[in-house]
């Protein structure tokens, strides 16, 4: 069942090539984007905004997204190569520059993931320098998704927006002696769709995913650490 984790484990500031918020930041970016699509990519295609923009090549910010997209960590030193095995495993990817706006952080990047028989996913997110991360965007949903770094366990819950929903999600993760430490929900009104963001103390099982996978009108639960 362990496959199934849709997750990923942040390793502390390791390096690999010149600069950690290009490399190690746009590694984890990667990680994540690949943690709430829930599978590797048919196609990704990465929109680099501000230095991002301007300095990847110098920097393989390319590559180390990439890199993060097939669940490499940090420290991997396969990622110079990340390009090469990513058209070895039939992962296509195009990298494009864009100014995504003056809301983002200059080390943004927006990733585009598809997949045979999945709806296109959509990830906007920002490396902070020293390997920290966050995510701004969800498809069409504002988030702030920070601090990942073994703080919190963070769950991402889609669902319908519906009365009684929150309840239920929180519910059913007190019920587990878990704490909340804090609660973000969006509205996506398109379809009556709503994310849900819950920071617990402690993590979940794969089975307690899984299980809250069933609750009615969830659609997916994504967790953005390696889960047992």
């Amino acid at each position: 069942m362990s496959h199934h984790s849709s997750a990923f484990d942040i390793v502390g500031p390791v390096m690999v090539g010149p600069s950690s918020s290009h490399t190690a930041g746009a590694v984890k970016l990667g990680q994540i984007a690949r943690a709430i699509f829930d599978k590797t990519p048919d196609k990704v295609t990465f929109v680099l905004h501000g230095s991002f923009a301007t300095v990847y090549k110098g920097h393989s910010t390319d590559k180390a997204l990439l890199a993060g997209i097939m669940k490499f960590k940090t420290a991997d030193p396969r990622i110079k190569n990340a390009d090469k095995i990513a058209k070895r495993k039939g992962i296509r990817y195009e990298i494009k520059t864009e100014d995504l706006g003056i809301g983002y952080h200059p080390n943004t990047v927006k990733i585009v993931l598809e997949a045979k028989g999945r709806k296109k996913m959509s990830i906007i997110g920002s490396s902070l320098g020293g390997g920290e991360v966050e995510v701004k965007r969800i498809d069409d949903f504002d988030v702030d998704i920070k601090g990942v770094a073994g703080k919190y366990f963070t769950l991402v819950i889609a669902h319908k927006n519906v009365q009684g929903m929150i309840s239920r999600m929180t519910s059913y993760v007190s019920g587990k002696r878990i704490i909340i430490a804090s609660m973000q929900s969006a509205r996506l009104e398109a379809g009556g769709r709503q994310l849900t963001i819950l920071n617990c103390d402690s993590p979940l099982t794969l089975k307690e995913v899984l299980e809250m996978e069933k609750i009615p009108n969830v659609y997916f639960v994504r967790t953005l650490h390696k889960i047992v």
